[in-house]
This record gives structure tokens, sequence and C-alpha cells, in this order.
């Protein structure tokens, strides 16, 4: 998720509000004799709604294994109307393979960070508390940040804090990480925060200094990018006719994919667009939940 850092929950159980979830539900439009995935379950607010509105499977599908056993246990009482599964989202094909599904009705993806891995310092994506420079959203594989700054030349991580992040400073930052990096100081997320703060040097604006950068080294750790194309195309390929699949994105360079791809897709016929413009979320969902305010919502449908 693209956004600067939100509240914090302030009781135990983790914060999450699910965005633009009445225009999910009402693009999915679920049936009680059709199966669903989710195929960015988190804590589980989109398929909770899904199943709320009659869907009669949903697939819950995540890479966070901490986040499905949250919402293993807050949706226990939906017994056999879902099933939840640790996988990439990238890796729809094989979920579905594997349980024999050739064709579903609707298939979903919220793409980006979830409130609860933001929330939890330990996870690595906060810049605002003490960390591990680590960031995977899934834990049991891929390479973590300290890893992954411990051996990269600053060039590299200028490019990657540019493209990424559109960080106007990506060269003076760079050069700040690597230095601390040269002197033993990057041992903690704060220690992050503070040599991106003295890269930019001043040019403080609305929002943090470090927003961009952090957003960079998170989607760079996560390979957040690669393969959304391909995920787009084999998810409208795995719709049955009429089916619909809606992918929610944060970042305008994921968005710019997602709108880019379906409409690709329109123009051979394979499926047709059901947004032909972005559905945002209103004034009142952004005031009442700040993280939904660069929200993009695009869907498109199987033809017939």
């Amino acid at each position: 998720m693209t956004t600067p850092e939100h509240s914090r929950s302030t009781g135990s159980e983790p914060r999450h509000v699910p965005v633009l979830v009445d225009e999910v539900v009402s693009i999915l439009a679920p049936r009680p004799d059709r199966v669903y995935v989710d195929c960015t379950t988190g804590l589980g607010g989109h398929t909770a709604a899904l199943l709320a509105a009659g869907a009669g499977r949903v697939i819950a599908v995540d890479r966070d294994e901490g986040a499905l056993n949250y919402t293993r246990a807050r949706l226990a009482d939906a017994g056999d109307r879902v099933e939840f599964v640790h996988a990439d989202y990238r890796e729809l094909a094989s979920v579905l393979h594997t349980r024999g599904l050739t064709a579903v009705s609707g298939v979903l993806a919220d793409l980006g960070v979830s409130s609860m891995q933001l929330d939890d310092a330990a996870r690595g994506f906060s810049f605002r508390a003490a960390g591990p420079l680590d960031m995977r959203m899934d834990r049991s594989r891929g390479t973590s940040l300290a890893d992954r700054l411990a051996s990269v030349d600053e060039r590299t991580l200028a490019d990657v804090i540019w493209t990424l992040g559109e960080e106007r400073r990506s060269r003076q930052v760079a050069r700040a990480i690597v230095a601390a990096r040269d002197r033993g100081e990057l041992d903690s997320t704060l220690a992050l925060a503070a040599a991106v703060r003295r890269g930019v040097r001043g040019g403080w604006q609305r929002i943090d200094p470090a927003t961009r950068t952090f957003q960079a080294l998170r989607i760079w750790v996560n390979d957040e990018l690669e393969g959304l194309e391909a995920f787009i195309e084999r998810a409208a390929a795995a719709l049955e006719p009429g089916g619909r699949l809606a992918i929610i994105a944060f970042h305008s360079l994921e968005d710019r994919i997602v709108k880019h791809t379906m409409r690709r897709l329109d123009a051979t016929g394979a499926v047709r667009l059901v947004t032909r413009r972005p559905t945002i979320p209103g004034d009142a969902e952004i005031a009442a939940n700040p993280r939904s305010r660069s929200a993009r919502l695009r869907a498109v449908e199987r033809a017939a």
C-alpha cells in the first residue's frame, strides 16, 4: 500500500478496515452456488463481506501466514464455506488446479501491504517504530531487506528508490543509506529512516521524507510488480463466462499495469471492461479510513 502510515489499533485486535468493500461486493455480486477467490485475504474484510453477501464458497489466499491464522480464527463460523490457502496471489492457477477447479465466478486482489503488517514493528515495514530490516510479506521465503541492503550498490539502490518510490532525491538518499551501512549503522528501521531523512535534507513535504523510500524498498523486497500482468491474464482466463475479476491498486505503477492489461484483454474480446474509469473511495470513506485515499478499483468480466 502506498499511502503514508495510518493510525494504529489501540486494542489487542489488529486494526482492519477493508477498502471499497461495498463496491467490491457490488461488482462480484456473490451467489450461493458459486466459488470466489480472494487472492489477498489479509485480515479477511473482503472475504467476510463476500460471505455475508451470499457467496457459496470463498477460497481465501494470502502469502502472510500470520494474517491467515488470524482470519481463519475470525471466520471460523463460516465453516466449509471458506478455505484458507497459504500462497502468493500470483500462484492462483496452481491453487485452483490443486482443488480441481477449472473456473470460478469471481476473483479479487487487493494489492499492497496490510494494516497488520504495517502496525507490527517486528515486520519491519514501519519507519515510526524500531524493527528489523525485513519487510517480507511472506517470512517463509524470499530475501529480507537487511540481506538486500548488505550487498546492493549505490547506483542500483538509487534506481530502486526512484523507479518504485518516485523519490526525486533518490541519488542522495541511496548515498546516505550506503554510507550508513558502511559505518555499521543500519541496525533497525529507525536507523534506516534516519539515513533517508539525511539524504532528503530538508525536502519535507506533507508526508514524512521516509515514506517514498520505505514504499520503494517494500515493493523491491516483495517483487510486487513482477508477474502482475501475467496474474491478470491467468485470473481472467480462470473465470467462467460472466465471471468477474476485481483488482484494487494503491500505487500508480501497479494501477498502470492493471489498467493497460485489462484494456488489452478487452480489445481482444476475452473480457469486457466493467469499469471504464477506476472506482475510487468517496469523501466519507477517506475520512473514516485515510488509508483508502489512493485506492483504485478496476474490474473486467469474462466474455460469454
